[in-house]
């Protein structure tokens, strides 16, 4: 691997000397993210040229990643930036990407972005200064391995197994809940999500239904509770609020199929009446 290192941003600001007149600037809404989790990008390409810039041809924002000992990281996918479009000379434009799948994140240090938007009508390209973020690794909760529930048309198809694995970390002094979806050794990660804030002395309730779903009550402050349900693939389909008044909310099964009982159901915005029943089994 090429060793470039974050002097990086030298380059950027001998570029920006040069062409001023159009800075580009990557932003990140937190700057701590897991092995897996979306890594959403904003790339701000402001132009103050007075010319219309035309972008968005084949290469025109391409993406570096290095640790803080130089390294580039190897790029594992394409990033999706196609699409053409013009901006306006004091105009400003936003691109946004997720970049967790196109490059190989996976042990815990400090990182930083470069983004270099080529700006092809002048044969030039315009690097931003670096943005930097740390990729932690979270204390270990609770695991439990499962079985993915087969499409409904297969027929005696070999048993696919993955693990449902909850995670804290601490940032900006909250800490926050994590759940993370691989295979059995824990190589393959298939989804890191951030499910939300957690009160430190909360004890999570992690149960799994008839279709390999996890549903998770856990307490989010003084006197409510956060209630989720997540299918095998980590995706969320509900997501409910209990507020604890006369009786503590707590998990219940019946038949296989899991609700809440006691507390007092909150109805929210994020109130969803999803049920697992209605959800397809996770693609293979």
């Amino acid at each position: 691997m090429k060793k470039v290192g974050f002097p990086l941003g030298l380059l950027a600001l001998s570029i920006f000397c040069c062409f001023g007149q159009v800075t580009v600037e990557v932003q990140l809404e937190q700057e701590q993210f897991l092995p897996g989790e979306s890594l959403p990008v904003a790339v701000r390409i402001t132009n103050r040229s007075g010319q219309v810039l035309r972008l968005g041809t084949e290469d025109w924002l391409t993406f570096s990643i290095e640790d803080a000992s130089g390294l580039v990281l190897p790029q594992i996918a394409a990033v999706p930036v196609t699409g053409e479009f013009e901006l306006e000379t004091s105009k400003r434009a936003t691109k946004r990407v997720d970049l967790a799948t196109c490059y190989a994140l996976s042990r815990p240090g400090r990182y930083a972005i470069i983004a270099t938007v080529k700006v092809k009508q002048w044969d030039q390209q315009v690097v931003s200064a670096p943005k930097k973020f740390n990729l932690i690794e979270g204390s270990h909760i609770w695991e439990q391995e499962f079985g993915v529930p087969p499409p409904a048309e297969a027929t005696n198809a070999v048993p696919e197994f993955r693990k449902y694995i909850l995670q804290q970390a601490n940032y900006l002094s909250q800490l926050r809940l994590y759940l993370r979806v691989t295979d059995l050794d824990g190589i393959k990660v298939f989804r890191t999500v951030p499910i939300g804030v957690m009160l430190s002395f909360s004890r999570p309730e992690m149960q799994l239904d008839k279709r390999s779903n996890l549903h998770l009550l856990y307490q989010n402050w003084a006197h409510s509770f956060a209630y989720v349900v997540f299918n095998p693939n980590g995706e969320l389909f509900q997501r409910e609020t209990y507020d604890f008044l006369d009786t503590r909310p707590r998990l219940q099964t019946d038949g296989g199929n899991i609700s809440v009982a006691g507390g007092s159901k909150r109805i929210t915005a994020n109130t969803s009446s999803t049920s697992p029943d209605d959800t397809q089994p996770p693609k293979p």
